[in-house]
């Protein structure tokens, strides 16, 4: 369920007459998530899609050259000229912004790569590949050297439901069975409602501290190998039900850009793909042995010259002889 879903959900369950006994009554509390702070900063209007990850590395790069744009610009800005200024050119969108046409040009191309208004979220006309749509839920911010949360959906993360469950009994005990079974249905509601906050929380208490460094650099290099697999036992959650909870779900990175929940659990296979691809662009007359050789130097990763050549035809780079016009040294 995408967070304004969830928002207009919660909205539902606490607007009830019946909720609002169970809070005068004690039998249900709110109280504040530790650590959770709510964020103003949202891409209103907009959600992230992705076709096939394209553009998903400017995304995570935080040293790359869009993300010191998009800094230099300001949040606000950004927002303002890019997000939500449907129909300026890019001469008006670099003016208002103090960049060249060029620089509003590079960052148009990627909003209109990654982002889409709401609006228009199901419509997927000539589309080869089908799209995500990700739901941003909260703005990951650096203090004193620190990842931190910042949510932007009050309503979902004022706080957590608690159930006095002595309170609870009692309740239920002095209702007619018709009554009562409304409230249990509306406390069970309330309670699926706090088990997918708290383990969404707890998904992201958790990417913060073992990506830390990332997430405090920028640099997507920096990122440690995390599978789903790895998170979820970790966290004691089932698996699928971990791949369901953050299929369609983004973050902000401390550089303003979005990227869906997934991009921080990198598995080691991807994370040396990504380094073969590096490596290929910035040595092209590299032989597959000497990429090998210098992703067990610089990354202290080991692959053989079968899987560079296999990771090469994944990542459409050709084979060796392509990338040096047909000829062998």
């Amino acid at each position: 369920m995408p967070e304004k879903d969830f928002e207009a959900k919660i909205r539902e369950l606490e607007d009830q007459e019946l909720f609002q006994r169970f809070v005068a009554l004690g039998v249900v509390s709110v109280r504040p998530y530790e650590n959770a702070r709510i964020s103003a900063r949202r891409f209103a209007g907009w959600e992230l899609r992705s076709q096939g990850g394209d553009g998903l590395g400017d995304l995570l790069d935080g040293k790359g050259e869009l993300a010191a744009l998009i800094s230099r610009i300001g949040q606000d800005r950004f927002q303002e000229c890019f997000l939500s200024g449907e129909g300026l050119s890019h001469e008006e969108r670099a003016c208002a912004c103090e960049i060249s046409a060029a620089e509003a040009r590079q960052l148009g191309d990627l909003v209109n790569r990654l982002y889409i208004q709401e609006t228009f979220n199901q419509r997927a006309e000539g589309s080869s590949a089908p799209l995500e749509t990700f739901s941003v839920i909260a703005g990951i911010e650096i203090d004193h050297g620190i990842p931190v949360l910042g949510f932007f959906n009050r309503e979902i993360w004022k706080g957590f439901y608690r159930i006095d469950e002595s309170k609870r009994d009692q309740l239920l005990a002095s209702l007619g069975q018709k009554e009562a079974s409304r409230a249990q249905h509306l406390l069970s509601e309330l309670d699926f409602a706090e088990r997918r906050k708290s383990t969404l929380h707890r998904v992201l208490e958790f990417l913060l501290a073992n990506q830390s460094e990332y997430l405090v650099s920028g640099d997507p290099e920096r990122r440690c190998p995390l599978t789903q697999r790895a998170v979820a036992s970790s966290l004691n959650i089932i698996p699928s039900v971990l791949n369901r909870l953050i299929s369609n779900k983004s973050v902000q990175l401390p550089w303003s850009t979005q990227a869906p929940m997934k991009a921080l659990m990198p598995s080691r296979k991807s994370l040396a793909r990504d380094r073969v691809y590096d490596l290929a662009v910035a040595l092209p007359d590299a032989s597959d042995e000497r990429l090998s050789d210098e992703l067990r130097r610089l990354h202290g990763f080991q692959l053989s010259r079968r899987s560079i050549a296999q990771y090469r035809s994944e990542l459409g780079l050709g084979d060796y002889l392509t990338r040096n016009g047909g000829f062998r040294s």
